[in-house]
């Protein structure tokens, strides 16, 4: 385990509040510092798993979340380190926010809140800040930003959705007023914008081709519009991490086996396999249609003796060779939902499967018997449709059964983010209880909510999974 001091640059990509084009600049920073011949670490604030999606494909190496709820605060900084080192130490960390710098969970003053996270692992913040129908007002809204937390350091702005020249100068001016540095200014008429759906963008693996023209322009337009090396400087102005790198062998209080994790820097990769055997082969989804995963669950795995091997449901016929585990994430299978029905043999193969299965949100539909109509594994019994209600936040839950993954009583924190349904609700034998409800299912060795976990926060998940196969 590392801890000796570690000075890593590195930066929070913060706005008053959403839709002020973080994603934007965050993505492409990422993508023009990396141009420069620099290697960047991208990271996300919050649980979304789409934006770290277009932050690794800019960067070159996985996404990674900083959620204090999900993880627990005394691992964000730990988490930071450990992502900016593998698979090589990075030159920079880009870390985008969430919401509004200090929005976060509900009712708990700021508690996971990008500022939250800011002091966590004592970065300055670049705040983005949208200039539309905004003038001199602007620097009053920068100056309350800075000023409702004294342990929140803003140290730049970069105006986004600049009207004209005479619009910059009059904000570069007020800005200056107040003391605050502007580090870029971004046109209306150069926006850049990825296509979006309704749990907000489309996923990278999705669309690949455009994913890599939309992260190339975003690239080209923070190298024109924002002063790089005032970023870099901004960045440097950061202390030495001073804690150590979270280690997923030590997590999980084992030794390092010779099992490997398929796919680049520890990522699960559809169509690819284990690079070597080692102990049982846990199957994890992938491709378009289960992008939602946290790369830290695969490493995991692997720290608990698991060969991790991914497989596409879309694609492939069949469970990886000799699989004695499944996993299946979140992502978008009411958008694929006639292709996996028409992959019979895997589904026929799921339905079967007698050894352990952890699947979430996504996971879930794809077990039941059928979504909007489609047929799907069967191996639940349960139907899934769309909905137009978005159900969204935060959950402390309780296992409400022993699993392969839990132990009834044990309480976990999580987040859910969908808008379908399943009827019923949950099994007999329910996974989860929160908000004074029973919540999933739990059948045999299956495992199954709505409920997106970070195992990083509960690693004990990934080394019961792992004895559960043999």
């Amino acid at each position: 385990m590392v801890s000796t001091g570690w000075a890593l640059p590195r930066v929070v990509v913060a706005a008053p509040a959403s839709g002020h084009g973080k994603t934007t600049v965050a993505t492409g920073l990422l993508g023009a510092l990396r141009r420069r011949g620099l290697t960047v670490s991208p990271h996300k604030v919050g649980p979304d798993y789409i934006d770290p999606g277009y932050h690794g494909l800019a960067a070159g190496r996985p996404g990674r979340n900083l959620d204090p709820w999900l993880v627990g605060p005394e691992r964000v900084a730990p988490l930071l380190r450990h992502g900016a080192s593998v698979p090589t130490p990075a030159d920079v960390a880009v870390i985008e926010g969430v919401m509004g710098l200090h929005d976060g969970a509900v009712g708990r003053r700021g508690y996971a809140s990008t500022a939250h996270v800011a002091t966590l692992v004592d970065a300055p913040v670049l705040l983005v800040l949208d200039t539309t129908a905004q003038g001199r007002s602007a620097a009053a809204l920068v100056l309350g930003m800075r000023a409702f937390d004294d342990r929140v350091r803003v140290g730049g702005v970069i105006l986004n959705r600049v009207g004209s020249p005479r619009h910059e100068t009059l904000l570069r001016d007020a800005l200056a007023e107040v003391g605050v540095p502007v580090l870029g200014a971004v046109s209306r008429s150069v926006e850049v914008a990825a296509p979006s759906r309704h749990l907000g963008l489309v996923p990278v693996a999705e669309r690949a081709p455009e994913s890599l023209a939309v992260v190339a322009a975003l690239a080209d337009l923070v190298a024109a519009t924002v002063d790089l090396d005032a970023v870099l400087d901004l960045a440097r102005s950061a202390p030495p991490l001073t804690v150590p790198a979270w280690d997923p062998v030590a997590a999980v209080g084992g030794q390092a086996s010779t099992a490997a994790v398929g796919g680049p820097a520890g990522t699960a990769t559809a169509g690819g396999g284990p690079a070597r055997t080692g102990g049982p082969t846990v199957a994890v989804a992938a491709g378009a249609a289960f992008t939602f995963s946290y790369a830290e669950t695969a490493e995991l795995l692997a720290a608990a003796g698991a060969t991790v091997a991914p497989f596409d449901p879309l694609r492939d016929p069949g469970l990886p060779a000799g699989t004695r585990a499944v996993v299946i994430g979140g992502g978008f299978p009411e958008a694929h939902a006639d292709a996996l029905a028409g992959n019979a043999a895997l589904r026929a193969e799921l339905a079967a499967f007698d050894g352990p299965v952890v699947a979430e949100c996504a996971g879930l539909l794809y077990l039941g018997r059928s979504l909007d109509g489609a047929p799907m594994c069967g191996r639940l019994d349960l139907t899934a449709r769309m909905t137009g209600r978005l159900t969204l936040g935060y959950r402390e839950a309780v296992a409400a059964a022993d699993s392969p993954v839990t132990r009834a009583g044990e309480r976990v924190r999580g987040h859910e983010f969908h808008r379908t349904v399943t009827d019923p609700g949950h099994g007999d034998t329910p996974a989860w209880r929160f908000d004074g409800a029973a919540h999933g299912f739990v059948d045999g060795r299956v495992h199954a909510s709505y409920l997106h976990v970070h195992w990083a926060g509960q690693p004990h998940a990934a080394r019961r999974l792992v004895q559960a196969c043999r």
